[in-house]
């Protein structure tokens, strides 16, 4: 897109002036949407991001589904999107996505409006302590002067918009809250104010131009690669998945190791390009002897740990070597293992590994008993009789056109992609929420994640999704489609496989909390079609192809008991026919 030219400078009064200031800034330095929750302080932001033909405005009522809508956005482009919302606990709202948004990794810009100090602490209406609101959970927070029209404080609004946006990506991702005190007039009304001429501000803007990004860097030296080696990669949304499945392949052919994959990378899905890849590793070190036998001495870990806790306890018992490629500034290594911390972007870190190196004995063992267990597992899904909640990863793996974005919600459906979710080569773009494995948001990020782009899917509980019941408001606003598949288990399925599960009461009532709702009801109250899933043939015709717009609902209707034991005895099983 073009700069703008001056001329969107807006001269009808100081905070007009000033906020097209701010958005023009904004934009020259890369900003392109704006979610905006309606009110009265913010309305000068508002008007100011409405008028500016560079910007798409999407307008969302409840402030916590505009959070995350903005949020999936976000994670859709990964660029920054601006967030507004008015003053008073309409901020508070936007919390929860603003620490997934620093725990995840993704550039969100934060504007709150709010009273000016004359109004604060005398119990003005709608007015409560903005500043610092989100703690450290923002990677830079200012509160802006009051509006004033001179050149000098224009220059001052100009250098620190740019510094906050900047801060949205560098040195790592995450939230940047601007806090923005406002007087009346807040509309665009006269205000008597001594105003600077377009001649005077001509030139304002020159120089503004986006932030350059990280810069990948190559592995330091003093590292010795051995046989017995794994690289294991974490969760990792990025939009480059074909490159990072590529580079993931030059490590595991110039190494001879195997790839632990998480479903929640691009490499299961691109897994052609991705070398040595085991899909069943959670399954396959819940046998004592083959976890024992696969013991690595080294680790190159990409994007953080998997979901897995097998997996994790195995490596704290392991205590491998590790190298772990994160571009984050915070400490990623929950394990606490003898780690070495590479400073780089792990989509894309591989690029300076070359060669091939033949597969050891011991990387052939890892492939021989993934393919055992995924056999395995496949028979056993094909002789259940009834639906059961896992076996919605393998057909949506074959049945999703090649490239499809797809949200996983956290609790279960995260685990089962972990659990199932087959190695292929469609190219699923996929995307999810754990940077703080909430349920917060769940919808209003997938309808982010889907708004003008390819039609996408979410795969979510029922509790996760009555969580975010106000995202519904926002789909007359989407651009695109969404088809969610609803796994509905009237409760919490994810505590069945905890050991509170073996306390009733109070299990039942307070942590798998039924809820009993008619989501057919529900939808038709929102205008969303719904669609009750009869069998896995009925749910993949429904999933090849997918709607061009609008919101559609398929609910598979499942039992949580059964479907816990399912997987306990299930995987129990095929482990224990591996020894």
């Amino acid at each position: 897109m073009k700069p703008a030219p001056a001329s969107t400078l807006d001269f009808r009064n100081t905070n007009t002036l000033w906020c097209s200031v701010l958005v023009e800034t904004l934009v020259r330095c890369g900003l392109r949407q704006a979610v905006i929750s309606p009110g009265s302080r913010s309305a000068p932001l508002t008007f100011a991001l409405a008028r500016h033909a560079g910007i798409e405005t999407i307008p969302v009522l409840d402030e916590r589904s505009a959070s995350f809508f903005a949020l999936g956005l976000a994670k859709q482009h990964r660029r920054p999107v601006a967030l507004v919302c008015t003053s008073g606990t309409a901020a508070a709202n936007f919390l929860p996505a603003v620490v997934e948004a620093h725990e995840s990794g993704v550039p969100l810009l934060v504007l709150t409006a709010d009273r000016p100090p004359e109004l604060r602490d005398c119990h003005s209406g709608q007015t409560i302590d903005q500043v610092k609101i989100y703690g450290g959970y923002v990677n830079f927070q200012h509160e802006l002067a009051v509006p004033q029209a001179t050149l000098q404080m224009l220059r001052y609004l100009r250098q620190t918009v740019a510094y906050a946006f900047a801060r949205t990506s560098l040195p790592a991702a995450g939230a940047v809250h601007l806090n923005c005190p406002f007087r009346d007039p807040l509309v665009p009304l006269p205000d008597q104010a001594a105003l600077p001429t377009a001649s005077e501000m001509r030139g304002f803007f020159d120089g503004l131009r986006p932030p350059a990004g990280p810069v990948a860097t190559g592995l330091a030296g003093g590292l010795r690669f051995k046989q017995r080696g794994i690289i294991v990669v974490g969760p990792i949304e990025s939009a480059a998945g074909g490159r990072c499945a590529e580079n993931v392949g030059r490590i595991s052919r110039a190494l001879g190791w195997p790839v632990l994959a998480d479903a929640l990378s691009p490499v299961r899905m691109q897994a052609r390009s991705a070398g040595a890849v085991v899909a069943h590793y959670d399954t396959m070190l819940r046998n004592d002897k083959v976890a024992t036998m696969l013991r690595p001495e080294q680790v190159i870990c990409l994007g953080g740990w998997p979901t897995s806790k097998v997996l994790r306890m195995w490596l704290q018992q392991a205590d491998p070597e590790v190298v772990l490629v994160t571009d984050r500034a915070t400490n990623e290594d929950a394990l606490h293992l003898r780690t070495r911390v590479e400073s780089a972007n792990p989509a894309v870190w591989g690029g300076h590994f070359r060669g091939r190196r033949a597969l050891s004995g011991y990387a052939k063992e890892w492939l021989r008993t993934d393919a055992r267990v995924g056999r395995a597992l496949n028979a056993a899904l094909k002789s259940v009789k009834n639906l059961v909640e896992p076996v919605w990863p393998a057909l949506l793996a074959a049945s999703l056109p090649a490239g499809t974005p797809c949200f996983f919600a956290s609790s279960m459906p995260v685990r089962d992609a972990e659990y199932l979710w087959p190695l292929g080569n469609r190219g699923q773009r996929i995307f999810f929420n754990r940077g703080a494995n909430g349920i917060d948001g769940t919808l209003s990020t997938a309808l982010g994640v889907a708004h003008g782009g390819a039609p996408a899917t979410l795969v979510t509980g029922d509790l996760s999704l009555l969580h975010d019941t106000n995202g519904f408001l926002t789909v007359p606003k989407l651009r695109g489609s969404l088809t969610i598949l609803l796994i509905n288990n009237n409760g919490g399925g994810i505590f069945g496989h905890l050991p509170v599960a073996q306390f009733e009461p109070p299990f039942e009532e307070f942590f798998a909390t039924p809820q009993n709702v008619d989501f057919a009801r529900l939808c038709a109250t929102y205008g969303v079609a719904h669609r009750v899933v009869k069998s896995a043939a009925h749910l993949a015709q429904a999933l090849a192809k997918l709607p061009q717009r609008g919101v559609r609902v398929l609910e598979l209707r499942t039992d949580r008991r059964r479907d816990a034991a399912w997987r306990k005895e299930t995987f129990a099983a095929v482990a224990a026919k591996l020894a």
